[in-house]
């Protein structure tokens, strides 16, 4: 559970920042150049992606790692709660490491440049899909009947 929460942590701190960068400059910087843009269909500017990294990736990460270390049980997650009987930040960090390999895949066929960040980012969602499953963080999560 602490490495999980670390790792929730890790991303949705690094999101948060990267989203902020992109809706800054929407038209491109040096790391992100406008021109990588022609590659990806329907997006024009940074901005989309920008709010999917900060808000998707980051403030939900947030939120997750802090329902994963607290377990609150707020009404409105309640419909979010895995059929097994697990609390719903064990979903929601499935959903974030799936959304975070298919997030690195998209980069990897649509941009031209590799960065490190994609292997770092994409072992990331691994993990998370990883640690999900695994058996103390299943038993930590799962729900008292």
């Amino acid at each position: 559970m602490i490495v999980t929460g670390w790792l929730l942590l890790f991303l949705g701190c690094t999101a948060v920042l990267g989203g902020v960068e992109m809706i800054v400059f929407s038209s491109g910087n040096d790391y992100l150049p406008h021109r990588w843009l022609a590659r990806i269909p329907v997006i024009d500017s940074w901005l989309v992606p920008g709010f999917v990294l900060g808000l998707g990736f980051g403030v939900g990460s947030l939120v997750t790692a802090y329902g994963l270390i607290r377990h609150p049980q707020w009404s409105w997650a309640g419909r979010y709660t895995h059929p097994g009987g697990r609390h719903w930040s064990w979903y929601a960090t499935m959903v974030l490491g799936v959304g975070m390999l298919i997030w690195i895949g998209l980069e990897l066929v649509l941009l031209p440049d590799r960065s490190w960040l994609e292997a770092v980012y994409g072992l990331v969602g691994a993990l998370l899909v990883g640690l999900a499953w695994s058996t103390p963080v299943r038993a930590y999560l799962r729900l008292e009947s």
